[in-house]
């Protein structure tokens, strides 16, 4: 809960990520995500914001898919 009051905003994350369209990208943009869950090549990163949660799927190398979440 400490670490959300620190956490940059959604908004914050996602203009960070712009422009990122592979994992090494997106890593360089935000750094180690929060959380990471997997399905065969499919992957969930999260990143926890202070207002909620960029979710970014990728699959293999690429970012697929870009959602946010309230918290």
């Amino acid at each position: 809960m400490l670490a959300a009051c620190f956490a940059p905003s959604k908004a914050d994350l996602i203009k960070k990520a712009e422009g990122a369209h592979s994992r090494a990208e997106l890593e360089a943009a935000l750094g180690e995500p929060s959380e990471v869950s997997k399905l065969g090549p499919i992957e969930k990163w999260t990143y926890v914001a202070s207002d909620g949660a960029v979710v970014f799927v990728l699959a293999g190398d690429t970012i697929t898919f870009e959602a946010t979440a309230d918290r």
